[in-house]
């Protein structure tokens, strides 16, 4: 049978072959849209309702069409390959930023190369060093790199971090410190006045940034606190944080992460301290599985995929000044408290 073209899609009939490479027009005109909707669809596809830019995408993809940004990108030696380094490739946390990072780039053309740095800044800047020549530019998500150590990869390289402001490298906040707030308004509302914050990694900058904003509302509503870890964000460091916390006499736990969280729900039943008539716990995430753990977690939740797609925005106007986007430096994505079975008033 014979091989048809894209272009024999719409008439049933093979079609000649191309004389000349596709166009913007002949996308718009084949999507049935305008020239400038096309460009925002592959440009910055947030400004554009899902469902078009989805036909608009799909058009595009038939006819091969390489926006003339990227023709540009490939006569000048670019990659058109883009690092996106997590710290942990294993928590669930990373998968919407991945998930966002990749539907974004695919949509300008890009190759998204994807990097676990295993909580390691030593491996974190070592793979910079190394891929500076196999890409065009990096999204470090969670970045254990110290200040310093940022100000100078930012300084040679095309660079945006999500959950690590730096003056140095546009950056997209997740305003987890703000949801912070929510959860102690809430556990206030139902009676608790001693309350445990439960550290995540001490490199973290969000970690200090939560535990900052905890520090100092806490102060303000007259909540005794206490503080214990650090921990890794992990399952398996739940038993530990969870008898420390339970040691510290508070009758609320506000938690760095889910999976920490979600530990600590399990070696709090094994012990016998039940959640939340003993003591309510929130995490912080909302990641796959939190609503269906036992019980139910409370949980601090945010657009982590719209995340990634923004730092890709900013990356790509980094890379291509030209085209008109703004130089944005900071997006802060809101957060809000869902509430669930892990918390409950406090006890008598």
């Amino acid at each position: 049978m014979a091989e048809l073209t894209s272009n024999s899609l719409s008439t049933g009939r093979p079609a000649e072959a191309p004389d000349r490479a596709p166009t913007i027009k002949d996308v718009a005109e084949r999507a049935g849209v305008a020239t400038s909707t096309v460009s925002r669809a592959l440009s910055n596809p947030d400004r554009v309702n899902r469902v078009t830019r989805e036909r608009i995408q799909q058009v595009a993809a038939e006819l091969n069409y390489i926006p003339s940004s990227q023709a540009r990108s490939l006569s000048s030696g670019r990659t058109l390959a883009i690092a996106v380094l997590v710290p942990d490739v294993t928590n669930p946390f990373y998968f919407d930023i991945i998930r966002g990072t990749q539907h974004q780039l695919k949509a300008a053309g890009y190759t998204q190369l994807l990097v676990d740095t295993e909580e390691s800044s030593e491996m974190e800047q070592d793979t910079l060093s190394k891929m500076r020549r196999s890409v065009d530019g990096y999204i470090l998500a969670a970045s254990r790199l110290t200040d310093a150590q940022l100000a100078e990869a930012a300084g040679s390289q095309a660079i945006v971090t999500i959950n690590r402001a730096s003056a140095n490298a546009p950056t997209v906040v997740i305003d987890t410190p703000g949801a912070v707030v929510q959860a102690l308004e809430h556990l206030t509302s139902l009676g608790h006045s001693k309350i445990c914050y439960v550290s995540g990694p001490p490199t973290s900058w969000s970690n200090a940034k939560r535990w900052k904003t905890f520090e100092e509302e806490s102060r303000e509503r007259g909540i005794i606190t206490s503080r214990v870890g650090p921990f890794a964000p992990k399952t398996t460091s739940g038993a530990a944080a969870a008898d420390a916390a339970a040691r510290t006499g508070a009758t609320a736990c506000i938690v760095f992460n889910d999976l920490l969280a979600i530990g600590m729900l399990q070696r709090l039943r094994e012990r016998g301290i039940r959640v939340p008539e003993d003591m309510s716990i929130v995490g912080c995430d909302d990641i796959f599985g939190a609503d269906f753990c036992n019980p139910p977690l409370t949980t601090i939740a945010s657009p982590i995929e719209q995340a990634g797609r923004v730092a890709v925005s900013m990356l790509l106007s980094q890379l291509n000044p030209l085209q008109g986007a703004t130089n944005r430096r900071l997006a802060v994505m809101p957060t809000h408290l869902t509430v669930r079975s892990s918390t409950g008033p406090a006890p008598l």
